[in-house]
């Protein structure tokens, strides 16, 4: 037993005694708890503590000092914080939406959250090829009330200059900095993880190509600069539990005041990784139209519905004159849409050649079916990167996935194409 007056790594062992201490109330004096760990992620260990007798449970999530991925990587466990203020954020504006904080403990960096029962983190779903109806309905409601809300277009001025003050998070920020914006496109740090079938093709399109490399570099630079909206920093199918009813968004310990097509455009690249997977490993042609003609109109639907509701937000809410001024809307909701699109190339880019790739791509077991996924999700991206400007409705991907599919219509094109 520890009075936790210092931090240490907890083992799943030691969590019953935690909640027990410091949510004494929450379980009931017989509780039989026990305790795993099942966290899946990079950076943190997650615990769910159970009454063996009731089946009520709560959730434990506390941040190590190293990376799982990298022992010689360190982080500040103050992302754990920033993880548990966030949270009840995007709770006040997205009611329902991300799990509830009962606690966060700033000595063992640790938040004690509502575990979120009867929902599948959607990244295992999407493996399975199961459809969510509700997804883009939901989704597009959460990102447009947590992004336009925390702007200074809606808040207070000083108040949201306070938020940003708080929400500071400099070495995850860099994280993000190095491995989403600058090493996939060139290697530097020698930890990209690039399949060797595509080595060439990597090359030849993304670390020779200079065009695309000053285009990431603006990118870069206004993810850096600018303090637009508090973003989730991370939002994936990995950061979204779901059934075919709800879904919650969870794991924003990368957030941030940076620019909010970031959040929009991580979520269309990783539903697009879920259209490659379906269509490289279902076998069926009715089962495989299905799911994956599921996750294009998810695609389309999430940009045209996000926009409809940062619309109608934007109107009910902005009291600032300057920015009632005539066509503002028009043109903030333009420059959000670009940088969504900027960012879902960069995103399909570093999960396919960075050192975090996805399994949605990984999984592919044949070589030919995986190699020709990817080359598809880096004619995409580049796509999207070189022309965000003009990606401002759910059919301009639609027309752009077609042109990049197109290009790799069968495996036996893939020699012929890479040339």
């Amino acid at each position: 037993m520890s009075d936790y007056s210092k931090y240490f790594l907890m083992k799943a062992e030691e969590v019953p005694d935690y909640v027990r201490t410091k949510l004494p109330d929450f379980f009931a004096k017989d509780a039989k708890l026990t305790s795993e760990e099942i966290g899946d992620g990079n950076l943190n260990y997650v615990f769910r503590v159970c009454d063996e007798v009731s089946g009520k449970t709560i959730i434990v999530k506390q941040a190590g000092v190293e990376l799982r991925i990298s022992k010689d990587m360190h982080l500040s466990t103050d992302r754990g914080r920033i993880e548990a203020k966030i949270l009840s954020i995007q709770e006040k504006f997205a009611p329902g939406l991300v799990p509830h904080v009962y606690l966060y403990d700033g000595t063992m960096c640790a938040i004690t959250m509502e575990d979120m029962v009867g929902h599948t983190m959607m990244r295992t779903g999407l493996l399975q090829h199961t459809i969510y109806p509700r997804f883009a309905e939901d989704i597009s409601t959460f990102m447009a009330r947590s992004l336009l809300l925390s702007t200074d277009v809606v808040m207070d001025h000083k108040e949201k200059k306070e938020l940003v003050k708080s929400f500071i998070n400099p070495d995850l920020c860099d994280l993000t900095e190095h491995l989403v914006y600058t090493e996939p496109y060139n290697d530097d740090a020698h930890r990209n993880h690039v399949f060797a079938p595509n080595a060439d093709f990597v090359k030849k399109e993304i670390y020779d190509d200079e065009a695309l490399h000053l285009e990431a570099a603006k990118l870069k630079f206004q993810f850096m600069n600018d303090a637009q909206s508090l973003i989730h920093g991370d939002l994936h199918t990995g950061s979204i539990f779901i059934n075919q009813q709800h879904m919650y968004v969870f794991d924003p310990e990368f957030a941030f005041y940076g620019p909010m097509g970031y959040d929009v455009g991580n979520v269309l690249a990783n539903m697009f990784f879920a259209w490659c997977n379906g269509d490289a490993t279902i076998a069926d042609a009715a089962a495989r139209q299905k799911f994956c003609g599921w996750v294009l109109q998810t695609i389309a639907d999430i940009v045209d519905k996000f926009s409809v509701k940062f619309r109608k937000i934007y109107e009910e809410n902005v009291h600032d004159a300057m920015a009632k001024t005539p066509g503002f809307l028009d043109y903030y909701l333009g420059t959000v849409l670009a940088d969504t699109a900027g960012v879902t190339g960069i995103e399909l880019i570093r999960r396919t050649v960075g050192i975090a790739n996805v399994k949605d791509i990984t999984s592919i077991a044949d070589t030919e079916k995986r190699t020709r996924a990817e080359r598809i999700i880096i004619t995409l991206a580049k796509h999207c990167i070189m022309h965000r400007a003009e990606m401002k409705t759910g059919k301009d991907y639609l027309k752009a996935i077609k042109a990049a599919v197109a290009k790799f219509p069968q495996q036996g094109a893939l020699k012929q194409k890479a040339s």
